[in-house]
């Protein structure tokens, strides 16, 4: 069989970095982060996240190949706001929101153990 092992789907190498950033010279203000590793789930996630953004300008994803686990991310935002500084804020709200969003659900979980409703 051609595909390869699953652990490749997940485990960087010795050496592999988990996000690669690079200035895209075609596009002022914007900048391209390949993510190793990730899929869709949190490409979307990202993408969605640095779209609310009113400073962001573009941001789309794309993965490579299906077979190369690895995603990415274009990010084009205003003179005054870097991509980095975005790709960081984006991140950083995703991040508490899924916080909140795990509270919530612990929250229900117990009150639905409880009989309540």
């Amino acid at each position: 069989m051609n595909a390869p092992p699953t652990f490749e789907s997940f485990l960087l190498y010795e050496g592999e970095k988990k996000i690669i950033k690079e200035l895209d010279m075609k596009v002022p203000n914007a900048a391209i982060f390949t993510v190793n590793k990730e899929d869709h789930t949190l490409g979307n996630m990202i993408r969605n996240q640095l779209l609310k953004d009113p400073n962001v300008l573009f941001a789309g994803y794309k993965l490579p190949h299906p077979l190369e686990h690895k995603f990415v991310l274009r990010i084009q935002t205003t003179s005054e706001y870097s991509p980095h500084e975005a790709f960081m804020n984006a991140i950083t709200d995703l991040l508490s929101e899924l916080s909140l969003f795990e509270e919530r659900f612990r929250e229900a979980m117990k009150e639905k153990k409880e009989g309540g409703d």
